[in-house]
């Protein structure tokens, strides 16, 4: 358990089918309010068919562990860390998908979920290193992300282009 702001309680637990439609609904914020750290749009995910059924089997999926962070029934933030499965590369981990819904930003969920995911990553014997991308404008990310250790290996110049405009990715490893 963590405490944010106000000494509101966050517990921080991984994710089952069960709190499928959650992260769907949480998922679904996201992609509205940080469209720019996001490669899938709000529009391409509502036209899912059966999407709580999708995120149930990924919920389920062995090498795939996604954490959520709750404040109360309430599921405020998530993060995902797949182990990759190809033989050749099954020492490398990726997060994915992070996210903190406003309201609960700056409070420590980030930083409590990924490091949830990253002592995740150090319990399974064969992951050596976690990668991640995050937007080069995202300073808010970029310093939880340095804080943790991830060092910066790579830039991509016009990784994205939202509404017209190219956004640059930073890539970034933590040796575990």
């Amino acid at each position: 358990m963590i405490y944010g702001k106000g000494g509101c309680p966050v517990k921080i637990r991984q994710l089952s089918a069960v709190d499928a439609e959650k992260y769907w609904n949480l998922r679904l914020e996201a992609l509205q309010e940080a469209p720019e750290a996001f490669l899938t749009t709000y529009e391409d995910a509502i036209k899912r068919e059966n999407p709580i059924a999708q995120v149930e089997s990924n919920l389920s999926t062995e090498g795939n562990y996604t954490f959520g962070a709750f404040d109360g029934d309430e599921l405020i933030g998530v993060v995902t860390l797949i182990q990759e499965k190809a033989e050749k590369i099954q020492h490398r981990a990726n997060i994915f998908a992070m996210y903190v819904t406003p309201k609960k930003q700056g409070a420590g969920v980030g930083e409590a979920l990924l490091t949830e995911a990253i002592d995740k990553a150090k319990s399974i014997e064969a992951i050596e290193k976690i990668n991640l991308s995050v937007m080069a404008s995202n300073e808010p990310a970029k310093k939880l992300y340095t804080k943790l250790g991830f060092k910066v290996f790579g830039y991509e110049e016009k990784a994205m282009k939202l509404n017209g405009v190219y956004l640059d990715d930073e890539h970034r490893v933590l040796h575990l």
